[in-house]
């Protein structure tokens, strides 16, 4: 449990090491302390009052010490906690910004949220609360066992092994409940996710389900936290029964070892120093078992605080991809393709096959083909989302693992079907494509991107709040937004994925009018299916299972009456359907 926490802790882990010690030299001085019971005991039984008050002295000064020691611990503990809190939801944010794009799944955001607030909170939680009394509950009766050998062997054996046998008690517990725990932290994720997608898309959820506001995939999941919390209830109070059990039993036995001894001793005429040892030997047994209680007790809080910490492992063990030691950088906005095949788990069907081609700098590509047959993975692909697992990307001449990430995000801007918009302005979200834009730069962009309407309309223009994820605007004008983002950042390559799905015919009309402009500007990399965007296009590659079906000048294509001509044809019959009269019908 302790290396996750130095992860978390990064340059703030000597905070941690000071704490520990501190906690270890606490608890050794708790059980010497202790033990210093023995003497005073000992001198009262045998009417030495004198040695006794001695002794007792020595107890008394133990005793504020340790509470003293004690106070230093907790506030140590609570420095530690702070330091999480401060510095690790940083390092994790650190970590998580070098992660591949192709990482942030819906999965993988669910998880992260829930690590940054619920998981940060409970681990901070533990240096003050926890560990304290689990550390020196665990070092102070190793003290007791030694002062036990020292009155009585047999005792001292007892009790070393119930040490043992209370530590696999604890590991048999903990393995029992981490699937649990598991699932536990699963169903909470799912149902946080849940929760936050009923409240963005109420809209949706009314059209189709009424005033119900289509609760019942938020009832599901609600529903399979709230079993997993009941089974991790159960699982959690048997451990606790069964660890304190286990600490009864060492307890019992200890007791009827002592009673033992001490009827062997009853027939004996000697002195009564061996009786004064099994009463000395009885307290050092019932002060032993006390620490075990708290460590039993505090057993569950670790195993769940450790299913937190292997959740924040879960995160750090996804790795950056690699970048190269001298960078080089792109000599132009051509891409190419060579063999490059593609899985997103090793355990998965491929989604690209052997898929080979070139894109010249300044010219138009459109990618066509049915759903799933692997053009958005090809575009990501480009961006460097993720590695082929075969084969190899090139932009500008250089494969994109030999380049930076810098090098690479400003050889390339992004339109996707999917646009988010952060809180503030339309400038604000417009000038992320480009820091130093100035207000003509911006307004040029959002004219582009067909805003002038928009901004022209609302009192505040540009400066206009977006709000939360862009909720004050409409689908359509929230992706006009993003994609005057992307066309402020000039950057050579320019990968559009459904860029026009949300837009009405009008200005679909618009962006396809400054693509057109952009052509010999910049290398276009179009997923569409407007025929007014392919159409356009200098060269057609058509997908189909992954696979490269066809690719060429959509001349040439329509020429071959190949893939290309069908889905021209679907096309325009498509485009062709209108609602006829009453008098056509009959």
């Amino acid at each position: 449990m302790l290396k996750p926490l130095v992860e978390l802790l990064g340059d703030d882990a000597p905070v941690l090491h000071r704490y520990v010690w501190m906690a270890v030299f606490y608890g050794l001085l708790s059980g010497l302390t202790l033990t210093t019971l023995v003497p005073v005991l000992g001198h009262l039984l045998a009417n030495d009052l004198r040695g006794a008050a001695l002794w007792l002295l020595l107890t008394l000064a133990g005793m504020a010490v340790c509470w003293a020691c004690r106070r230093r611990v907790e506030r140590a503990g609570v420095a530690v906690g702070v330091a999480l809190l401060q510095g690790a939801r940083q390092r994790i944010g650190d970590h998580v910004a070098r992660l591949p794009l192709g990482w942030f799944t819906t999965q993988n955001t669910g998880h992260l949220g829930h690590v940054i607030t619920q998981g940060m909170m409970a681990v901070a939680q533990l240096p003050a609360h926890v560990f304290t009394p689990v550390i020196s509950g665990a070092v102070t009766p190793l003290v007791i066992v030694a002062a036990l050998f020292a009155v009585h062997w047999p005792l001292g054996l007892i009790a070393l092994l119930g040490l043992a046998v209370l530590a696999g008690a604890l590991l048999l517990s903990a393995r029992l409940g981490q699937r649990t725990d598991r699932a536990f932290q699963r169903h909470f994720a799912d149902a946080s996710q849940r929760m936050v997608e009923f409240a963005q898309a109420q809209s949706v959820l009314r059209a189709f389900n009424g005033e119900g506001g289509g609760t019942q995939l938020l009832e599901q999941a609600l529903e399979r936290q709230r079993q997993s919390g009941l089974r991790l209830i159960y699982q959690s109070s048997l451990s606790v029964v069964l660890n304190t059990w286990v600490v009864q039993v060492i307890f019992a036995a200890l007791l009827i070892a002592a009673v033992l001894w001490l009827n062997g001793l009853m027939g004996d005429t000697r002195d009564n120093a061996s009786v004064i040892a099994v009463v000395v030997a009885l307290l050092l047994s019932s002060r032993y078992i006390e620490p075990l209680l708290d460590v039993a007790g505090y057993a569950e809080i670790l195993r769940s605080a450790s299913g937190q910490l292997d959740a924040v492992q879960a995160i750090f063990a996804a790795r950056p991809l690699p970048e190269p030691d001298q960078p080089q950088p792109p000599r132009d906005g051509s891409i190419e393709l060579r063999a490059v095949s593609m899985a997103y788990a090793p355990d998965q069907a491929a989604v690209l096959h052997d898929v080979s081609l070139r894109i010249e700098p300044g010219s138009m590509t459109a990618l066509i083909g049915a759903s799933g047959s692997g053009k958005t993975t090809l575009v990501r692909l480009i961006a460097r989302f993720f590695d082929a697992r075969e084969g190899c990307v090139l932009v500008g001449g250089v494969d994109v693992r030999h380049m930076s990430d810098s090098q690479l995000a400003g050889q390339i801007s992004q339109i996707f079907q999917d646009c988010y918009l952060f809180q503030g302005s339309i400038a604000d979200n417009i000038r992320i494509g480009k820091p130093t834009a100035n207000a003509d730069e911006i307004f040029e962009a959002a004219q582009q991107a067909g805003l002038g309407e928009l901004v022209g309309r609302l009192p505040q223009g540009l400066d206009t709040p977006v709000g939360e994820g862009g909720a004050r605007l409409s689908g359509g004008e929230r992706q006009r937004i993003a994609i005057a983002r992307a066309l402020i950042k000039e950057a050579a390559i320019l990968l559009v994925d459904e860029a026009t799905a949300a837009l009405d015919a009008e200005n679909q009309h618009v962006i396809a009018r400054t693509l057109a402009r952009l052509r010999g500007q910049r290398t276009l990399v179009v997923i569409a299916h407007q025929l007014s965007t392919v159409s356009m296009a200098d060269r057609i590659v058509v997908l189909d299972h992954g696979r490269v079906a066809e690719q060429g000048t959509p001349a040439a294509l329509l020429a071959t009456k190949g893939r290309y001509a069908k889905f021209l044809e679907q096309r325009r019959a498509a485009k062709g359907w209108r609602v006829a009269s009453g008098s056509e019908l009959q």
